[in-house]
């Protein structure tokens, strides 16, 4: 298998859109918490998916869509939004929305695409990639520990306005 990764440009902005919507649809963690992010009925979360998509590909200071592809196929997708840390005095990224496509998970696609994610970021000169991860998932969990990621121990909090 053949992987490639790269940002989102408006070409691609429909393999997102796919990949993101099936994230939306799909995920357990996400779906368990939704409301608390703002997506209260399904049609409003794919309607809010696709004003991200076009702020992010109209204002790229803000961060970019991460994609995947196996054989030229999407395959994964995740969302990199830019904060400043004043513990490190500079930029960090933001990482949310992982997801790799069903067919795809466990043939490497996530990781390949982390490891390529965090060399992009280190050309950019990007000090730190902050995550969260749901409780009750404790396998993602795990598996960003072994991409080298550490526990805060601190509660994500989130309100809506």
């Amino acid at each position: 298998m053949t992987l490639r990764f790269r940002k989102m440009t408006a070409r691609h902005s429909a393999d997102a859109q796919a990949l993101l919507a099936a994230f939306l649809r799909e995920d357990e963690h996400y779906l368990d918490r939704a409301a608390a992010y703002g997506d209260k009925e399904p049609k409003e979360g794919v309607k809010a998916l696709k004003r991200a998509i076009a702020l992010l590909l109209r204002r790229p200071a803000l961060g970019f869509v991460w994609l995947a592809y196996a054989d030229g196929k999407p395959a994964g997708v995740c969302i990199v939004c830019y904060a400043v840390s004043t513990s490190i005095g500079g930029v960090v990224a933001k990482l949310d929305d992982v997801f790799v496509a069903a067919a795809y998970r466990g043939t490497g696609v996530g990781t390949g695409m982390l490891k390529a994610l965090k060399a992009e970021l280190r050309k950019k000169k990007i000090g730190r990639i902050d995550t969260a991860v749901h409780r009750r998932n404790p396998g993602a969990a795990r598996y960003y520990a072994r991409l080298g990621f550490k526990a805060l121990g601190e509660e994500r909090l989130a309100v809506v306005l």
